[in-house]
């Protein structure tokens, strides 16, 4: 008896195939069709997905920026930065998060500039109690991304690092406070 990784013998190819095989396969590969379809769409058309620009920007151009940004921005008494406008720069390294903590307004659109300074990191914001709103993107070396964003609710929202940035990564964590104008 045959095992089941031996071929099959004689010319099975050739054969007619089952009417109820052919029916699955139909039926398999409309489904096929229509989950590709629907996944097209969905990146394309669905309001979950982050948008924005990217630009070539080398690392050390982008810490000069940020650390531009860090210079011409407030701080309240906690020490946190207060941007000056509607742009926020956010500057991954390991283990920090250069930028951060910001306070931000409740219903205003910012333009969050994410650039890392080193290696490959992953940006994870999310309101303190809830994990079911959170968005989590990649940031790389060389690349600064701008993505706009509102916060329609006041309140901390932490911010990780959820990609494996070396032995202090677990301590990668910053905060935006977001308050009412």
């Amino acid at each position: 008896m045959p095992g089941p990784l031996d071929e099959p013998e004689g010319n099975w190819w050739d054969q007619p195939i089952n009417r109820r095989e052919g029916m699955w396969l139909g039926i398999a590969g409309i489904w096929s069709v229509g989950i590709f379809g629907w996944m097209s769409g969905f990146t394309r058309f669905g309001d979950q997905n982050p948008v924005g620009e990217t630009y070539h920007v080398s690392p050390d151009e982008f810490r000069e920026t940020v650390q531009g940004y860090k210079e011409e921005a407030d701080e309240n008494e906690d020490g946190h930065l207060i941007p000056p406008d509607d742009s926020v720069y956010i500057g991954a390294r390991r283990f920090d998060w250069d930028g951060l903590p910001a306070v931000l307004e409740v219903d205003r659109e910012y333009d969050i500039h994410l650039g890392a300074y080193d290696v490959q990191h992953g940006f994870s914001i999310r309101p303190e109690h809830t994990l079911s709103k959170q968005i989590n993107l990649q940031i790389f070396p060389d690349t600064e991304w701008i993505i706009p964003m509102t916060f329609d609710e006041p309140g901390t929202y932490h911010v990780i690092c959820n990609e494996f940035c070396g032995r202090g990564h677990n301590g990668m964590h910053g905060e935006l406070y977001v308050e009412e104008a």
